[in-house]
């Protein structure tokens, strides 16, 4: 794992250790990398009123929003999921928003990278900012 990857890594598992699940039980954290380098991290908080709560992946954007970048550079998610835990419909369409197509997110466990897939490669042909560029 690259030096890159594994303060990607570090940060998203950090985040998982401190998510609130208590009702799926499942830990999940997210750590972003913007176009300026800053590591942004997330992670699950559930709420007893469904759909109420946050992904990892959203609230690493939140973080990211929050300290004024807006562009993200590279994604990685770690889980306890034994085996490919990607990113849900709504997690993709939200890093969408902010990332490239060709953003690279790395999908983990806790023994580190089980896969690595492009933003285009988990939502294909979707729908983001520039097809509403000049309305």
């Amino acid at each position: 794992m690259s030096d890159d990857v594994q303060a990607l890594f570090e940060a998203a598992t950090t985040a998982m250790g401190r998510a609130y699940a208590p009702y799926s039980n499942f830990p999940v954290g997210a750590a972003i990398r913007s176009s300026s380098g800053a590591i942004y991290a997330g992670c699950n908080v559930e709420n007893a009123a469904y759909p109420q709560g946050w992904c990892g992946e959203t609230s690493a954007i939140a973080a990211m929003v929050s300290a004024g970048d807006r562009e993200i550079a590279e994604v990685l998610v770690v889980s306890m999921a034994e085996g490919i835990a990607t990113c849900c419909g709504g997690c993709r369409q939200k890093l969408r928003e902010f990332a490239p197509l060709d953003t690279l997110i790395h999908v983990c466990g806790p023994e580190g990278v089980k896969a690595v897939f492009t933003l285009d490669e988990l939502l294909p042909l979707s729908f983001g900012p520039e097809q509403l560029a000049g309305r």
